[in-house]
């Protein structure tokens, strides 16, 4: 029975510390948009293929020279 004296104000200390994270998550902003991010993998990166393309033309020159 003395446990519980232990145990209950160290759920209560955890769970406002679970509280606190959560509202500092969403004053963040880290709920705001939801389904876009995981939209966003399957776009390709048009940065990353202009630099394949610009080392595939680099590639060529060399052997040309």
């Amino acid at each position: 029975m003395s446990v519980i004296y232990i145990v209950l104000p160290l759920a209560l200390v955890l769970a406002l510390v679970a509280l606190g994270a959560f509202i500092w998550s969403v004053k963040g902003g880290q709920f705001d948009d939801l389904s876009t991010p995981s939209l966003r993998m399957l776009h390709d990166d048009e940065q990353i293929r202009k630099a394949d393309e610009d080392d595939e033309n680099d590639a060529d020159e060399a052997k040309k020279n």
